[in-house]
């Protein structure tokens, strides 16, 4: 039996927080509803008529509903996930008649897109895990399973980084060249420099030469961003508890550990087919597809090592994998040099100008993204979201420490918020970390404003657009356009960072049930607020803004029920006469003090009567259970 605790403390003036997110969730649910009728058909694909010429563009159709589940896992309505069903089905239909799919799953293409592509795919095994589990195994066997022909068991490696569903796809592109794009290759120049020609580093688009020797040397083998395939075989290991996929994990998180520690500790990017690093590139560390020289560096490998730590930490209960990805974040904090963004050579200029603002001109520090012959370079301000599922996660002081040190190293203050939209639906965790810190008592407030902003925004977007068919050159249409904002409320209610956005599970500190409904996610007119994520005093408020209805929310301990809490203090009014309809302003404030309950269990119910709040601190021991998808409705443990 879970614990049962009953909320006293009347709501005499709801806080802004708590009106301000119950705004957000009914501006979301006329949101969602004006995407799906202006730019899906009746079987949830999205309104295409075009062809797609190259391997790219599978993730593009996918990503534009990859936090709709999210949101109905939040407390979004509950035809929420019935819709974000039907356009996955839809799309994956879609996608299989462009050709881009065989058996539901990409046919081949590198991990930083499919990553993305499967974000969607892994919140509906969270949402339903009972209607995609068999889909989830079918497709971690293509990688857990040698027979398929993408994992070479011999050197724990994946065999080349164009994978998936068709074995018969090889290589990186088809044709003769690359399919340059003349702005991406002004923006991230051209991978293996170091064959060009003297003098020429920029080949002309299209390079049947260069092309050659990108098929040779990069077109076959382990690549690090093939990392985040760990994300899918986790999500099969957290739906069925089998041992086989756990010690999948183990073993190529290992593997890639051991090629690390063998370079002094920094990911390599490359493995050639007979299992040696630079085989392919006359010894170099770097230069592998999407690997540390081009296109992304660190935007990419960082995002796949961090994937794959906690993929392999969660797994095993061993925390040393995170050691997969902490020296290379730190030899480039090592690299870091303090300047202004508008004095760097970023390719990443469009993101940074609206990320920072004003503070383009700010000197702050600098992080080298990418490594090749002439070393460290392509500087930008770090990327937070590494860092901070880091110390998510670990909760350490080590990890917390460098969050500090990246604080005080910035020239721009961490408590501004601004109403930007990233790719990631990610960007805030700067300020998210100072009101954690105690710093930002009003960023609640302030970045569920930014949400409405963004939501509205993208609204008058899709009027632009409405009822249009989207040509294949602008397929990002629908990215941007999609007005799901999940972030602010991933921070505030959950008290986690959002996904990692290339292909990571959900983390999370708390996560809602609705006890009435047998539902996930907060009721309706239920606020929470995590302020603290110390394992030792995780404080969350609770807040039923209803005058008339009780409602019940059952409090959970981690994204996968994987932590126990030990104990809850809460908040108790010690006034009775204050309850229900006996309020009186002329007897002051109700007198409030504290109680302690007894959990140990992964779950805990808090009933809440009509405008009624509570502060709970949760004493948390991480990491006692191994993550599943349960409930505490009861049922199987696994699918």
């Amino acid at each position: 039996m879970r614990p049962v605790i009953t909320a006293s403390v009347p709501l005499l003036e709801p806080p802004g927080w708590a009106t301000a997110q119950r705004a957000l969730f009914d501006l979301l649910d006329d949101a969602w509803r004006r995407f799906a009728t202006d730019f899906t058909e009746g079987d949830g694909r999205l309104r295409y008529r075009g062809r797609l010429s190259s391997r790219d563009g599978a993730d593009d159709f996918y990503e534009a509903f990859f936090n709709w589940p999210q949101l109905y896992l939040l407390g979004g309505r509950s035809d929420l996930l019935t819709a974000s069903e039907r356009h996955w089905e839809g799309v994956t239909r879609q996608l299989t008649e462009l050709g881009m799919l065989q058996d539901e799953f990409e046919r081949g293409y590198d991990w930083f897109h499919q990553g993305e592509s499967m974000l969607l795919f892994y919140f509906l095994c969270m949402a339903a895990p009972e209607r995609f589990a068999r889909r989830a195994r079918r497709f971690a066997e293509l990688y857990v399973n040698p027979g398929y022909g993408n994992y070479d068991p011999a050197h724990r490696m994946i065999r080349r980084p164009h994978n998936g569903s068709d074995p018969r796809r090889e290589g990186l592109f088809d044709g003769d060249a690359y399919p340059w794009l003349p702005q991406e290759a002004r923006m991230y120049g051209f991978p293996l420099e170091w064959t060009l020609e003297a003098g020429s580093d920029t080949p002309p688009a299209p390079d049947p030469r260069l092309g050659e020797e990108m098929r040779r040397r990069m077109g076959a083998g382990d690549t690090a961003v093939n990392l985040a395939v760990t994300g899918l075989v986790l999500n099969a290991w957290i739906l069925t508890g089998e041992d086989r996929y756990r010690d999948w994990i183990a073993t190529y998180v290992g593997a890639w550990r051991e090629r690390a520690a063998a370079r002094g500790g920094v990911l390599p990017d490359n493995v050639a087919p007979d299992g040696t690093v630079g085989g392919l590139l006359e010894g170099r560390w770097y230069g592998g597809h999407y690997g540390w020289s081009w296109p992304h560096g660190w935007y990419s490998v960082g995002h796949a090592a961090i994937i794959a730590a906690l993929a392999g930490a969660a797994a095993t209960g061993d925390d040393s994998c995170l050691d997969l990805v902490r020296p290379a974040l730190d030899e480039i904090i090592a690299q870091g040099k303090v300047m202004a963004f508008m004095d760097s050579d970023s390719s990443l200029r469009s993101k940074w100008t609206v990320q920072l603002g004003e503070d383009v001109v700010t000197p702050t520090l600098h992080v080298p993204f990418r490594h090749a012959d002439r070393g460290w370079f392509d500087y930008n301000p770090m990327l937070m979201a590494v860092p901070m599922a880091l110390w998510h996660h670990s909760a350490s002081a080590a990890d917390g420490e460098r969050l500090e040190r990246l604080r005080s190293a910035s020239g721009y203050d961490w408590r501004t918020v601004r109403p930007f939209r990233s790719k990631e639906e990610a960007g805030h965790e700067e300020p998210w970390f100072a009101f954690l810190s105690g710093d930002a008592p009003s960023y609640p407030e302030r970045i569920l404003a930014a949400a409405q902003a963004q939501v509205r925004h993208r609204l008058a977007r899709m009027e632009r657009f409405r009822g249009t068919d989207v040509p294949e050159a602008d397929i990002h249409l629908w990215q941007q356009s999609n007005p799901v904002v999940t972030e602010a409320l991933v921070q505030l209610t959950w008290g986690a960072p959002q996904v990692v956005y290339n292909g990571g599970l959900q983390q999370a500190r708390v996560r809602y049930y609705d006890a009435t409904a047998a539902r996930p996610g907060l009721p309706p007119s239920v606020a929470a607020l995590v302020s603290r994520i110390d394992p030792e005093a995780t404080v969350v408020d609770l807040v039923n803004l209803d005058p008339r209805a009780p409602r019940s929310v059952i409090v959970q301990a981690g994204a996968f029920a994987e932590h126990t809490i030990r104990a809850v203090h809460h908040t108790v009014c010690e006034d009775p006469a204050w309850i229900g309809d006996l309020y009186d302003y002329g007897h002051g404030r109700p007198a409030v003090t504290s109680a302690t309950t007894r959990a140990d269990a992964p779950w805990l119910q808090v009933d809440l009567p009509p405008s009624t709040r509570i502060r709970l601190t949760l004493q948390l021991d991480l990491r006692t259970r191994p993550p599943s998808y349960r409930t505490p409705f009861g049922g199987a443990t696994t699918v």
